[in-house]
């Protein structure tokens, strides 16, 4: 029997968590041995305990990588799994995990990459990228660009594979009525710099004089909560923001809401952009990473030049104003997910991938 592993050691739960937890799922359900290697207090290790993956726990952090008694351990770890391709999320399980794995000769070290930031041409880089990856899945067009930014030879493009992440389609085929009064715009994301949820804050203090009766609906934990909550105050728009807290059931929070508004300074894949358009919401974000490939300008929603929260305004006026204009967006958002992002298409690809490379050792 094949064994994959996938390496995915960060605490916090997002979209490479998410990524990581389905394709083991995935992989299981179709023949494979499936080892999860992740740190013990980690979401990732809850739920795959929970749906009764194997699970070996890991506990690294930045330094990890300086450490030999951190490396015997991994090289246990790998020894108990043999596996014959790893699947890794982070530049720090690459130094670790895929590092040790290269010593043991692993024949399939493969990078899922799921943030569009440039990498850096460092001379660890180098190393890691011509020695220890053998093969990278980009999580979108903007996230393969990212790769190669700073040095073009970093690693063989034809190398690497875009595979957008998809989603469970069927789950979001719900039509419940909208249950809060007045207009809702919403956002949905871990309250870290990345996600840019005080540009929402700002927002409101401009649209505080042009609209009725609206909220800014807030969802998601982090660290910045308390930052944000503060700056409320400052702004004088506590009134206005709603901090929800961790949202266990997103299809509800998305139902709830009129429009959904997403500033952050960059994505890998927009999973948020595609659970809202399929509820039907029109989307605003600003044209960068892999927003343009969720977002159809002027017809899902609105694409506006990053940190233009004057356009983002505008943008919301119109929507506003136009009830015929949210439906049609709404409308046409979902017909595009759909015909685009179906995970069943993602994870057949993704089978694919690594049948092939089995099937093809060199």
């Amino acid at each position: 029997m094949i064994t994959v592993c996938l390496v995915n050691t960060t605490k916090s739960w997002g979209g490479g968590e998410k990524w990581h937890f389905e394709m083991a799922l995935f992989l299981k359900e179709k023949g494979f041995q499936v080892v999860i290697i992740t740190n013990q207090n980690s979401e990732l290790y809850k739920r795959a305990r929970k749906y009764n993956v194997e699970v070996k726990q890991l506990s690294i952090n930045n330094l990890s990588f300086l450490n030999p008694l951190k490396f015997r351990v991994i090289a246990r770890i790998l020894s108990e799994v043999s596996p014959d391709m790893i699947l890794l999320n982070s530049p720090i399980d690459i130094k670790t995990v895929g590092v040790t794995a290269a010593t043991k000769n692993v024949k399939h070290i493969i990078y899922r990459r799921g943030s569009d930031i440039a990498i850096k041409n460092s001379f660890l880089n180098r190393i890691y990228f011509k020695h220890v990856i053998t093969g990278i899945i980009a999580n979108s067009k903007a996230t393969k660009n990212s790769i190669l930014k700073k040095n073009p030879e970093l690693f063989p493009e034809n190398k690497i594979k875009v595979i957008y992440n998809g989603l469970d389609v069927d789950k979001f085929d719900v039509h419940l009525p909208k249950g809060s009064p007045g207009f809702v715009i919403g956002n949905l994301g871990r309250l870290v710099y990345q996600k840019n949820q005080r540009a929402l804050i700002d927002l409101a203090a401009i649209l505080k004089g042009e609209i009725n009766n609206f909220k800014i609906r807030i969802g998601g934990a982090g660290p910045l909560l308390q930052t944000l909550i503060e700056y409320t105050k400052e702004m004088q728009v506590e009134h206005l923001i709603q901090f929800t807290g961790e949202v266990k059931n997103p299809i509800s929070f998305l139902n709830d809401i009129d429009i959904f508004v997403l500033p952050s300074h960059w994505e890998g894949f927009g999973y948020v952009i595609a659970e809202a358009s399929l509820l039907e919401k029109p989307v605003i974000a600003y044209n960068i990473s892999s927003n343009p490939e969720l977002i159809r300008n002027n017809e899902t929603g609105y694409l506006i030049k990053k940190d233009d929260l004057e356009a983002m305004k505008e943008k919301i006026l119109q929507l506003y104003r136009s009830s015929e204009m949210r439906q049609k967006f709404g409308v046409n958002g979902r017909k595009f997910i759909l015909s685009s992002f179906d995970a069943r298409n993602s994870r057949a690809e993704t089978l694919e991938y690594i049948s092939n490379l089995l099937r093809n050792p060199n």
